[in-house]
């Protein structure tokens, strides 16, 4: 059986024994793909547009969540936003993931001495909440979205190099490797067709559960100042630029922070229940 379909069985569930809390994780993750994608289908209206006179009005008909002190619709700024926060979470999960799978990957094949270098150093870094990592991170690149994904997704990094090298060194001792190192003798060759594959197998779970960490680092960084500078919607900086008028209008604060708090439950929720399926199907 490949690896593809070994991960399509594995992760294979009846429609109706899927808990109810998933298809509303997954709906709402359509959803926010969807405002990411073609915002326009949603909020048709500008985001960047501004009208003084109608600042700080409550949710309304016209305004179903309400504006903020320029007059900008906050609903129209938090469905666009959803592009920006979940670029800036995918790109920074994706390069997490590439650094993590090659370093983990190495100190799972290599050497006693390469593989105790690589553990200490996957230790150490993952000592520090991530965060606070990215936030050391990004006070040497600078500001911006490019930096802000560079120092999130490095920070993260050490979490999927950790879960790479032990997947790799189990797969590493299994017999079907020991097999395949009796009929060749190329070692690039094993690691390629045989460990690598096997080894990448519980990967989607850690990406799952990564991609709302990410995303939640990266409203805090943006929230921070230190993310894409405003008027451009993002979630973290809508809720910089309006935290100062919580007292007077509370939903230019609460609605950008729910989107967050919801995508980052629903990729959580997503995450658990396909953990929950992979350690199912492990068992013998």
């Amino acid at each position: 059986m490949t690896t593809t379909a070994a991960l399509r069985q594995r992760f294979t569930v009846p429609l109706t024994k899927r808990p109810a809390d998933v298809w509303v994780a997954a709906a709402v993750l359509a959803l926010a793909v969807l405002a990411a994608v073609g915002p326009a289908l949603i909020a048709s209206g500008d985001p960047l547009q501004t009208d003084l006179v109608a600042a700080h009005r409550p949710p309304s008909v016209a305004h179903p969540f309400g504006t903020d002190q320029l007059g900008r619709d906050v609903f129209t700024r938090v469905v666009h936003g959803a592009r920006l926060s979940l670029f800036i979470g995918v790109s920074a999960t994706a390069l997490a993931v590439l650094i993590g799978v090659t370093l983990g990957l190495v100190a799972g094949v290599g050497t006693g001495v390469v593989d105790a270098i690589a553990s200490r150093t996957f230790d150490l870094l993952g000592a520090f909440p991530e965060i606070l990592l990215a936030l050391v991170l990004i006070t040497f690149t600078g500001t911006g979205t490019p930096n802000l994904v560079v120092a999130i997704g490095i920070a993260a990094a050490p979490r999927f190099a950790r879960v790479m090298r032990a997947e790799t060194r189990a797969v590493r001792g299994s017999e079907y490797v020991a097999q395949a190192g009796l009929l060749t003798r190329s070692r690039p060759r094993i690691v390629v067709r045989h460990i690598l594959p096997n080894a990448l197998r519980s990967l989607p779970v850690v990406v799952t559960l990564g991609l709302g960490t990410s995303i939640l680092g990266a409203a805090a960084l943006s929230f921070l100042g230190f993310g894409p500078k405003p008027p451009e919607p993002e979630w973290g900086s809508m809720l910089a630029e309006a935290h100062g008028d919580l007292r007077i209008a509370w939903w230019t604060v609460v609605f950008p922070g729910a989107a967050i708090t919801v995508v980052v439950l629903a990729t959580t929720v997503l995450g658990r229940y396909a953990g929950h399926r992979f350690e199912r199907r492990a068992q013998p």
